[in-house]
Protein backbone atom coordinates (compact mmCIF):
# COMPACT_ATOMS: atom_id res chain seq x y z
CA UNK A 1 0.00 0.00 0.00
CA UNK A 2 1.26 3.49 -0.98
CA UNK A 3 2.34 5.62 1.86
CA UNK A 4 -0.19 8.85 2.20
CA UNK A 5 1.53 12.00 1.65
CA UNK A 6 2.28 13.80 4.59
CA UNK A 7 5.04 16.41 6.19
CA UNK A 8 5.83 13.36 8.60
CA UNK A 9 5.76 10.71 5.80
CA UNK A 10 8.08 13.14 2.95
CA UNK A 11 10.05 13.58 6.17
CA UNK A 12 11.19 10.15 6.24
CA UNK A 13 12.01 10.73 2.36
CA UNK A 14 15.52 10.95 1.01
CA UNK A 15 16.62 14.06 -0.14
CA UNK A 16 18.93 15.97 -2.68
CA UNK A 17 19.53 19.60 -1.98
CA UNK A 18 21.67 21.84 -4.57
CA UNK A 19 20.33 25.10 -3.09
CA UNK A 20 21.26 26.04 0.48
CA UNK A 21 22.90 29.08 1.71
CA UNK A 22 24.85 28.59 5.05
CA UNK A 23 23.87 32.08 6.29
CA UNK A 24 20.22 31.68 5.23
CA UNK A 25 20.26 28.49 7.42
CA UNK A 26 21.37 29.37 10.79
CA UNK A 27 18.83 28.57 14.32
CA UNK A 28 17.41 31.41 15.44
CA UNK A 29 19.07 30.16 19.14
CA UNK A 30 22.20 30.21 17.76
CA UNK A 31 22.52 33.58 16.25
CA UNK A 32 21.41 34.60 19.81
CA UNK A 33 23.72 32.93 21.55
CA UNK A 34 27.23 33.55 19.46
CA UNK A 35 25.99 37.22 19.25
CA UNK A 36 26.27 37.39 23.28
CA UNK A 37 29.71 35.38 22.64
CA UNK A 38 31.14 37.53 20.29
CA UNK A 39 29.89 40.87 21.15
CA UNK A 40 27.70 41.57 18.18
CA UNK A 41 24.95 44.08 19.37
CA UNK A 42 22.68 44.59 16.30
CA UNK A 43 20.23 41.96 16.83
CA UNK A 44 16.44 42.64 16.42
CA UNK A 45 15.74 41.33 19.17
CA UNK A 46 17.70 38.49 22.27
CA UNK A 47 14.46 36.67 22.71
CA UNK A 48 14.40 33.29 20.32
CA UNK A 49 11.08 33.37 19.37
CA UNK A 50 10.78 37.23 18.39
CA UNK A 51 13.99 36.33 16.34
CA UNK A 52 12.49 34.06 14.35
CA UNK A 53 9.57 35.94 13.86
CA UNK A 54 11.72 38.82 12.84
CA UNK A 55 13.74 36.35 10.42
CA UNK A 56 10.64 35.85 9.11
CA UNK A 57 8.67 38.89 8.24
CA UNK A 58 11.39 40.76 7.46
CA UNK A 59 12.24 38.85 4.29
CA UNK A 60 8.78 38.11 3.15
CA UNK A 61 9.20 41.27 1.59
CA UNK A 62 7.97 41.26 -1.87
CA UNK A 63 11.70 41.92 -2.74
CA UNK A 64 15.24 40.27 -3.23
CA UNK A 65 17.06 43.46 -2.00
CA UNK A 66 14.86 43.66 0.92
CA UNK A 67 14.63 40.17 1.51
CA UNK A 68 18.58 40.08 1.22
CA UNK A 69 18.54 42.83 4.72
CA UNK A 70 18.16 40.34 7.50
CA UNK A 71 21.96 38.24 6.23
CA UNK A 72 23.74 41.37 7.76
CA UNK A 73 22.54 39.84 11.54
CA UNK A 74 23.61 36.27 10.44
CA UNK A 75 26.55 37.23 8.33
CA UNK A 76 27.65 39.09 11.44
CA UNK A 77 27.61 36.64 14.24
CA UNK A 78 29.57 34.30 11.62
CA UNK A 79 32.97 36.46 12.00
CA UNK A 80 35.29 33.45 13.84
CA UNK A 81 36.26 29.95 12.94
CA UNK A 82 34.44 28.71 16.10
CA UNK A 83 31.03 30.05 14.60
CA UNK A 84 31.77 29.16 11.26
CA UNK A 85 32.30 25.40 12.32
CA UNK A 86 29.40 25.35 14.87
CA UNK A 87 26.88 26.91 11.93
CA UNK A 88 28.20 24.45 9.76
CA UNK A 89 28.37 21.71 12.30
CA UNK A 90 24.41 22.40 13.15
CA UNK A 91 23.29 22.94 9.40
CA UNK A 92 24.22 19.16 8.60
CA UNK A 93 22.49 18.37 12.00
CA UNK A 94 19.64 19.98 10.69
CA UNK A 95 19.58 18.78 7.09
CA UNK A 96 20.28 14.87 8.01
CA UNK A 97 17.26 15.41 10.27
CA UNK A 98 14.97 15.99 7.70
CA UNK A 99 16.62 12.97 5.95
CA UNK A 100 18.56 15.00 2.87
CA UNK A 101 20.80 12.46 1.92
CA UNK A 102 23.15 14.74 -0.26
CA UNK A 103 23.52 18.19 -0.02
CA UNK A 104 25.34 20.98 -1.60
CA UNK A 105 25.92 23.95 0.84
CA UNK A 106 26.71 27.62 -0.07
CA UNK A 107 28.13 30.89 1.09
CA UNK A 108 29.99 33.77 0.46
CA UNK A 109 34.06 33.69 1.87
CA UNK A 110 33.77 37.35 1.28
CA UNK A 111 31.27 38.65 4.23
CA UNK A 112 33.29 35.95 6.91
CA UNK A 113 36.57 38.23 7.17
CA UNK A 114 35.47 41.31 9.34
CA UNK A 115 37.66 39.28 12.42
CA UNK A 116 40.51 39.06 10.74
CA UNK A 117 39.78 35.43 9.15
CA UNK A 118 41.91 34.66 5.86
CA UNK A 119 39.35 33.33 2.85
CA UNK A 120 41.45 29.89 3.43
CA UNK A 121 40.69 30.32 7.20
CA UNK A 122 36.90 30.57 6.64
CA UNK A 123 36.48 27.73 4.12
CA UNK A 124 39.01 25.74 6.15
CA UNK A 125 36.20 26.25 9.40
CA UNK A 126 33.54 25.81 7.43
CA UNK A 127 34.50 22.11 5.73
CA UNK A 128 35.62 21.35 8.53
CA UNK A 129 32.70 21.76 10.86
CA UNK A 130 30.41 20.06 8.12
CA UNK A 131 33.03 16.54 8.04
CA UNK A 132 32.21 17.16 11.69
CA UNK A 133 28.24 16.90 11.11
CA UNK A 134 28.65 14.14 8.80
CA UNK A 135 30.08 12.17 11.04
CA UNK A 136 27.76 12.73 14.19
CA UNK A 137 24.97 12.05 11.91
CA UNK A 138 26.42 8.68 10.66
CA UNK A 139 26.72 7.61 14.08
CA UNK A 140 23.29 9.19 14.99
CA UNK A 141 22.41 6.17 11.68
CA UNK A 142 21.80 9.13 9.26
CA UNK A 143 23.98 9.06 6.15
CA UNK A 144 24.46 12.46 4.60
CA UNK A 145 27.15 13.77 2.02
CA UNK A 146 27.74 17.39 2.08
CA UNK A 147 29.79 19.77 -0.28
CA UNK A 148 30.29 23.11 -0.26
CA UNK A 149 30.37 25.69 -2.73
CA UNK A 150 31.55 29.03 -2.53
CA UNK A 151 29.74 32.22 -3.48
CA UNK A 152 31.04 35.47 -4.67
CA UNK A 153 29.04 38.53 -4.08
CA UNK A 154 27.83 39.68 -7.95
CA UNK A 155 27.80 43.60 -6.24
CA UNK A 156 31.89 43.06 -5.44
CA UNK A 157 34.78 42.29 -7.90
CA UNK A 158 36.47 39.22 -5.87
CA UNK A 159 34.66 36.78 -8.35
CA UNK A 160 38.00 35.96 -9.57
CA UNK A 161 39.61 35.35 -6.48
CA UNK A 162 36.98 33.30 -5.09
CA UNK A 163 37.06 31.43 -8.11
CA UNK A 164 40.79 30.66 -7.66
CA UNK A 165 39.60 29.61 -3.84
CA UNK A 166 36.98 26.96 -5.09
CA UNK A 167 39.95 25.45 -7.33
CA UNK A 168 41.99 25.49 -4.30
CA UNK A 169 39.78 23.71 -2.10
CA UNK A 170 38.33 21.30 -5.02
CA UNK A 171 39.39 18.08 -3.38
CA UNK A 172 38.60 19.30 -0.15
CA UNK A 173 34.86 19.53 -0.33
CA UNK A 174 34.28 22.35 -2.56
CA UNK A 175 32.68 21.24 -5.42
CA UNK A 176 31.88 24.44 -7.05
CA UNK A 177 31.18 28.52 -7.33
CA UNK A 178 28.55 30.46 -7.88
CA UNK A 179 27.62 34.50 -7.51
CA UNK A 180 24.84 35.49 -5.87
CA UNK A 181 23.26 38.98 -4.73
CA UNK A 182 20.78 41.55 -6.05
CA UNK A 183 20.98 40.77 -9.65
CA UNK A 184 19.44 44.15 -11.15
CA UNK A 185 22.41 46.42 -12.33
CA UNK A 186 24.85 43.59 -11.50
CA UNK A 187 24.82 41.10 -14.68
CA UNK A 188 26.71 37.87 -14.34
CA UNK A 189 29.04 39.00 -17.43
CA UNK A 190 30.41 41.24 -14.95
CA UNK A 191 32.23 38.06 -13.81
CA UNK A 192 33.30 36.43 -16.81
CA UNK A 193 37.19 36.49 -16.05
CA UNK A 194 35.37 34.24 -13.12
CA UNK A 195 33.67 32.03 -15.30
CA UNK A 196 36.96 31.47 -17.83
CA UNK A 197 38.73 30.98 -14.81
CA UNK A 198 36.55 28.13 -14.04
CA UNK A 199 35.96 26.34 -17.05
CA UNK A 200 39.93 26.31 -17.72
CA UNK A 201 40.15 24.71 -14.53
CA UNK A 202 37.51 22.16 -15.87
CA UNK A 203 35.49 23.17 -12.47
CA UNK A 204 31.87 23.40 -12.18
CA UNK A 205 29.64 26.49 -11.31
CA UNK A 206 26.29 27.63 -11.07
CA UNK A 207 24.67 31.51 -11.26
CA UNK A 208 22.35 32.87 -9.99
CA UNK A 209 19.95 33.97 -12.81
CA UNK A 210 16.33 34.42 -13.54
CA UNK A 211 14.73 35.00 -10.11
CA UNK A 212 14.38 39.17 -9.86
CA UNK A 213 15.46 39.71 -12.85
CA UNK A 214 13.66 38.69 -16.17
CA UNK A 215 15.34 36.33 -19.41
CA UNK A 216 18.42 38.18 -20.10
CA UNK A 217 20.07 37.36 -16.76
CA UNK A 218 19.33 33.95 -17.84
CA UNK A 219 20.65 33.93 -21.31
CA UNK A 220 23.41 35.70 -20.35
CA UNK A 221 24.45 33.07 -17.55
CA UNK A 222 24.23 30.32 -20.15
CA UNK A 223 24.78 31.82 -23.38
CA UNK A 224 28.20 33.77 -22.40
CA UNK A 225 28.97 32.04 -18.85
CA UNK A 226 28.41 28.73 -19.57
CA UNK A 227 26.54 27.93 -16.48
CA UNK A 228 26.42 24.16 -15.80
CA UNK A 229 22.80 24.99 -13.18
CA UNK A 230 20.69 27.91 -12.89
CA UNK A 231 20.17 29.45 -9.57
CA UNK A 232 16.02 29.99 -9.17
CA UNK A 233 15.32 30.75 -13.16
CA UNK A 234 11.63 31.45 -12.70
CA UNK A 235 11.84 34.04 -15.20
CA UNK A 236 12.10 31.44 -18.24
CA UNK A 237 8.58 31.13 -18.06
CA UNK A 238 8.65 34.58 -20.10
CA UNK A 239 9.87 32.46 -22.94
CA UNK A 240 6.99 29.57 -22.91
CA UNK A 241 3.83 30.41 -24.38
CA UNK A 242 0.44 28.78 -23.80
CA UNK A 243 -2.03 28.25 -26.20
CA UNK A 244 -6.09 28.78 -25.98
CA UNK A 245 -5.68 24.64 -26.62
CA UNK A 246 -3.38 24.29 -23.46
CA UNK A 247 -0.30 23.83 -25.94
CA UNK A 248 2.73 25.26 -24.43
CA UNK A 249 5.36 26.36 -27.39
CA UNK A 250 8.75 27.24 -26.31
CA UNK A 251 10.71 29.68 -27.25
CA UNK A 252 14.82 29.54 -28.17
CA UNK A 253 15.93 29.69 -24.97
CA UNK A 254 13.81 27.82 -23.16
CA UNK A 255 13.86 25.34 -25.97
CA UNK A 256 17.92 25.04 -25.22
CA UNK A 257 17.94 24.60 -21.47
CA UNK A 258 15.14 22.12 -21.92
CA UNK A 259 17.71 20.23 -24.38
CA UNK A 260 20.73 20.39 -23.24
CA UNK A 261 19.04 19.57 -19.38
CA UNK A 262 20.04 22.38 -17.65
CA UNK A 263 19.16 22.10 -13.93
CA UNK A 264 17.00 24.61 -12.15
CA UNK A 265 17.46 25.17 -8.74
CA UNK A 266 13.76 25.93 -7.62
CA UNK A 267 13.16 27.27 -4.51
CA UNK A 268 9.65 27.98 -4.34
CA UNK A 269 8.73 29.46 -0.45
CA UNK A 270 11.54 31.93 -1.10
CA UNK A 271 10.76 32.67 -4.60
CA UNK A 272 7.36 33.71 -3.16
CA UNK A 273 8.56 36.30 -0.39
CA UNK A 274 11.30 37.60 -2.70
CA UNK A 275 8.05 38.55 -5.40
CA UNK A 276 9.62 36.85 -8.05
CA UNK A 277 6.03 34.75 -7.84
CA UNK A 278 2.84 35.67 -6.32
CA UNK A 279 2.18 32.62 -4.61
CA UNK A 280 3.07 28.23 -4.60
CA UNK A 281 0.27 27.80 -7.24
CA UNK A 282 1.15 30.42 -8.98
CA UNK A 283 4.71 28.48 -9.46
CA UNK A 284 6.12 27.88 -12.99
CA UNK A 285 7.45 24.80 -11.09
CA UNK A 286 4.71 23.04 -12.58
CA UNK A 287 4.80 23.64 -15.63
CA UNK A 288 8.28 23.31 -16.20
CA UNK A 289 8.29 19.94 -14.53
CA UNK A 290 5.22 18.98 -17.22
CA UNK A 291 7.37 20.10 -19.84
CA UNK A 292 10.11 17.90 -18.77
CA UNK A 293 12.69 20.84 -17.90
CA UNK A 294 14.71 19.38 -15.23
CA UNK A 295 13.60 20.99 -12.18
CA UNK A 296 14.43 20.41 -8.61
CA UNK A 297 13.42 21.28 -5.19
CA UNK A 298 15.56 23.49 -2.68
CA UNK A 299 14.88 25.39 0.11
CA UNK A 300 17.44 28.10 -0.54
CA UNK A 301 17.42 29.80 3.28
CA UNK A 302 15.93 27.39 6.00
CA UNK A 303 16.09 30.22 8.41
CA UNK A 304 14.15 33.01 5.99
CA UNK A 305 11.82 31.17 5.09
CA UNK A 306 10.91 29.09 7.93
CA UNK A 307 10.63 25.85 5.88
CA UNK A 308 13.05 22.64 5.27
CA UNK A 309 13.45 20.24 2.22
CA UNK A 310 10.09 18.57 3.63
CA UNK A 311 7.87 21.14 4.12
CA UNK A 312 9.09 22.57 0.69
CA UNK A 313 8.60 19.04 -1.00
CA UNK A 314 4.74 19.48 0.85
CA UNK A 315 4.14 22.52 -0.40
CA UNK A 316 4.28 21.35 -3.81
CA UNK A 317 2.36 18.25 -3.27
CA UNK A 318 -1.07 20.58 -1.84
CA UNK A 319 -0.22 23.05 -4.54
CA UNK A 320 -0.08 20.29 -7.37
CA UNK A 321 -1.27 17.35 -6.44
CA UNK A 322 2.12 15.48 -7.00
CA UNK A 323 2.96 11.93 -6.07
CA UNK A 324 5.53 9.71 -4.26
CA UNK A 325 6.82 9.20 -8.04
CA UNK A 326 7.02 12.94 -8.78
CA UNK A 327 9.19 13.39 -5.33
CA UNK A 328 11.37 10.38 -6.37
CA UNK A 329 11.56 12.03 -10.13
CA UNK A 330 12.95 15.51 -8.48
CA UNK A 331 14.71 13.72 -6.73
CA UNK A 332 16.74 12.38 -8.90
CA UNK A 333 16.92 15.24 -11.16
CA UNK A 334 18.88 16.72 -8.07
CA UNK A 335 21.37 13.96 -7.84
CA UNK A 336 21.96 13.61 -11.60
CA UNK A 337 22.86 17.61 -11.02
CA UNK A 338 25.22 17.52 -8.01
CA UNK A 339 28.76 18.63 -8.65
CA UNK A 340 30.17 15.14 -7.56
CA UNK A 341 31.34 12.80 -10.00
CA UNK A 342 28.94 10.49 -11.80
CA UNK A 343 30.05 7.02 -9.62
CA UNK A 344 29.05 9.02 -6.38
CA UNK A 345 26.40 10.73 -7.85
CA UNK A 346 25.15 6.96 -9.01
CA UNK A 347 25.75 5.01 -5.58
CA UNK A 348 23.20 7.54 -4.08
CA UNK A 349 20.63 7.56 -6.58
CA UNK A 350 20.74 3.43 -6.85
CA UNK A 351 21.68 2.58 -3.45
CA UNK A 352 19.90 5.33 -1.61
CA UNK A 353 16.65 6.97 -3.36
CA UNK A 354 15.40 4.39 -5.23
CA UNK A 355 15.53 1.50 -2.56
CA UNK A 356 14.12 3.89 -0.44
CA UNK A 357 11.34 5.42 -2.46
CA UNK A 358 10.35 2.36 -3.65
CA UNK A 359 9.00 1.20 0.44
CA UNK A 360 7.26 4.57 0.14
CA UNK A 361 5.66 3.97 -3.20
CA UNK A 362 4.96 0.50 -1.90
Amino acid sequence: MTTPLTLDTIGQAPKALLHDHLDGGLRPATVVELAAEHGYDGLPATDVDELATFFRTAAHSGSLERYLEPFAHTVGVMQTADALHRVAYECVEDLARDNVVYAEVRFAPELHIDGGLSLDAVVDAVLSGFAAGEKAAAADGRTITVRCLVTAMRHAARSREIAALAVRFRDQGVVGFDIAGAEAGYPPTRHLDAFEYMRSNNARFTIHAGEAFGLPSIHEAIAFCGADRLGHGVRIVDDITIDDDGAARLGRLASLLRDKRIPFEMCPSSNVQTGAVKSIAEHPFDLLARLRFRVTVNTDNRLMSDTSMSQEMLRLVEAFGYGWSDLERFTINAMKSAFISFPERLAIIDEVIKPRYAVLIG
